[in-house]
């Protein structure tokens, strides 16, 4: 079978030209643009429902709960224009193109994370110090159901997509509705809490989960951060290098870079090549590895690759750029 796919590879006319990568860029932004309009309905859908409960039952809690849930929502707005400038064709201003915008969008969203926990943490203390009453328990229980439901589809979609087409922002905004789904659980344990006598619950259980958004937001900034600062997996790395090294005609692998330019990867590669080969055959074997990377490194667009001669020995080809250095 592998055989077969190699055959249908090499008489299957294909290219690797900017056309084609820019397919797949805007293939990826539009799945994630798909995630957020369904995301974006569902959270609304949930927010609505949660709004009726709150008319009939009078839950401070509850809506609390409902205001974060429609912000919640919101938060797919700076995402959404960061996919679409991320389609925009790269410009001789912005030679990367726009998908850097995805990270400016994740850290927006990791400040709503932020913004979440301290409002979480303000209405639990609040209720604390003056505790209210609340009427229709079964309803506000589940109502925190449905928050906590829809939360958590939300949040597992995004993350699932966002993981899919390497979009940390899309993940940093599905670990944002897993903090909302904690806080729809604070709602529910509340109502408990209320039932049997004990209104304190709320607020104590209110201060817990501020917590657990605590070491959300922790994460995903830990995520943004590693983006912004052109952290990959050194996996990655590892992958890259090997897939080189098997190359017929690379002699040794050089300096292996690679960087997040929105939800794709871009690769600068060092590679050695026989010092008697002309430039011609350098050449060849250049583009055979790129040709390798491209193919079998993931989400990878596209390959800056610098052949060196690899000898004779004791040579220093780079000898002049050593004080650049």
């Amino acid at each position: 079978m592998r055989l077969l796919s190699k055959l249908r590879h090499v008489i299957t006319p294909h290219s690797h030209d900017s056309a084609d990568k820019t397919d797949t860029a805007l293939e990826s932004s539009s799945r994630g643009m798909r995630v957020l309009a369904i995301s974006f309905a569902v959270l609304i859908a949930t927010a609505l429902v949660q709004a009726v409960i709150v008319s009939l039952s009078g839950s401070v809690a509850l809506l609390g709960d409902t205001l974060h849930n429609f912000a919640d929502a919101l938060t797919a707005v700076p995402l959404a224009i960061a996919f679409s400038l991320g389609r925009r064709a790269a410009t001789r201003r912005f030679t990367y193109g726009y998908g850097r915008a995805e990270d400016l969008a994740g850290v927006v969203i990791v400040l709503l994370i932020g913004a979440s926990a301290a409002l979480a943490g303000y209405e639990a203390v609040k209720r604390l110090i003056d505790p209210a009453d609340m009427r229709a328990l079964g309803l506000v229980a589940a109502a925190g159901v449905i928050g906590f439901l829809g939360n958590e589809w939300v949040a597992r979609y995004r993350i699932r997509v966002g993981r899919e087409i390497g979009s940390a922002a899309l993940v940093a905004d599905g670990l944002h509705a897993r903090t909302d789904g904690f806080t729809s659980l604070a709602v529910l344990l509340g109502a408990g809490g209320a039932a049997i006598g004990f209104p304190l619950a709320d607020p104590i259980v209110g201060l817990l989960i501020t917590v657990a958004i605590c070491f959300v937001l922790r994460d995903a900034a830990r995520e943004i951060y590693h983006r912004l600062m052109d952290a990959v997996d050194p996996k990655l790395i590892s992958q890259a290098e090997e897939i080189l090294a098997a190359v017929p005609g690379v002699e040794r692998v050089g300096a292996v870079r690679l960087r997040w330019v929105g939800h794709a990867l871009r690769a600068e590669v060092e590679i050695g090549v026989r010092h008697d080969a002309s430039l011609i055959e350098a050449h060849g074997v250049a583009v055979e590895a790129e040709h390798r990377l491209i193919h079998e490194l993931p989400r990878l667009r596209a390959a800056t690759m610098h052949a060196d001669p690899d000898g004779p020995a004791g040579t220093d080809h780079h000898a002049v750029l050593l004080t650049h250095r």
